[in-house]
């Protein structure tokens, strides 16, 4: 599928031209800034992160592995201390916590790595339609859409004053 890329001086046409396509049925869009601009997310509804699963696996293994690893080694070494059975639950939470936080960041920072993309250019994670001038000062509208429909989209974004409209194949 081939993409359309927008380059646009101000972020309010960006805006308005997400909208107009978003309403055309149009809903792989991708838009890219120099900065943060609160009409750009209002337009453009991010999903969940898919890097909050990857901290909940990570402090459900800590947990898991804090108490298995206490209640391992207490009945490993049975040492009776004042009638007290072996593997008592109790004592063994703030282990199970400091593993929980431990195994749960860890997690965390291999979820940024791995569904960010991060570092960039590894793992062959690259966007063909990024350009360095999205970083500095203009920003970039990207419609993926069927090859019928690019006349349609390369009208709509010149006319909502996009500089320059590039295609991309994918």
């Amino acid at each position: 599928m081939p993409s359309l890329v927008g380059v646009f001086d101000t972020p309010g046409p960006v805006a308005a031209a997400a909208k107009r396509l978003k309403g055309r049925g149009f809903q792989d869009l991708e838009i890219y800034a120099p900065a943060a601009f609160p009409e750009l997310d209002d337009v453009i509804l991010e999903k969940p992160s898919g890097v909050r699963v990857w901290t909940l696996v990570g402090g459900l293994l800590g947990v898991v592995t804090g108490y298995s690893m206490a209640i391992w080694m207490s009945l490993d070494w049975p040492i009776v201390v004042g009638g007290k059975p072996f593997a008592s639950i109790p004592p063994y939470t703030i282990i199970g916590f400091e593993l929980t936080i431990l195994f749960g960041g860890i997690a965390t920072l291999l979820g940024l790595l791995v569904v960010g993309g991060l570092p960039y250019g590894q793992f062959g994670v690259t966007d063909k339609a990024y350009d360095k001038r999205f970083s500095a000062e203009e920003f970039g509208l990207v419609v993926e859409c069927r090859d019928r429909d690019v006349p349609e989209v390369d009208a709509l974004l010149r006319a909502h004053e996009a500089k320059e409209v590039n295609l991309v194949e994918a």
